[in-house]
């Protein structure tokens, strides 16, 4: 795996616009969501089972996060609050190179252990945050 910073080649896609454009709007639909008052999102598996799913809290969190009140965001879910946190700083990042038309930064050449590895670290990541979810699940009612 390596980590390269070049400048876009003609023609090839554009991760940085597309991302924060995604980000952005995902942003804004939510906002005007709960403007607008429409019902909160409800969970189908902790409706069913009663038990938190992997992403329990993920609502919770971000409206935490985004009052900047970031102990709530991540105890009311940590995985959600790494990722908005990495996703605020992808932003700054893909706005300023799309400002200054800089270089891009790219992870190039994954090996295959490498790609097996990730894949594992992942599931491991989704697995600790559910644990730990389940264990203050009756906050979660």
């Amino acid at each position: 795996m390596q980590l390269c910073r070049r400048h876009l080649a003609f023609g090839e896609t554009d991760h940085e616009l597309i991302w924060l454009s995604v980000s952005l709007l995902s942003l804004t639909s939510a906002a005007a969501w709960f403007a607008i008052g429409l019902p909160w999102p409800r969970c189908l598996f902790h409706d069913l089972t009663g038990l938190p799913c992997v992403t329990c809290g993920a609502t919770r969190s971000a409206i935490s996060f985004f009052h900047a009140d970031f102990f709530a965001a991540w105890k009311w879910n940590p995985l959600v609050f790494v990722c908005l946190s990495a996703l605020s700083i992808f932003d700054v990042y893909a706005a300023a190179a799309l400002v200054i038309r800089g270089p891009r930064l790219r992870i190039v050449n994954f090996t295959r252990w490498e790609k097996t590895f990730l894949r594992v670290l992942f599931l491991t990541i989704l697995g600790l945050d559910w644990i730990y979810l389940l264990s203050r699940w009756r906050n979660f009612s």
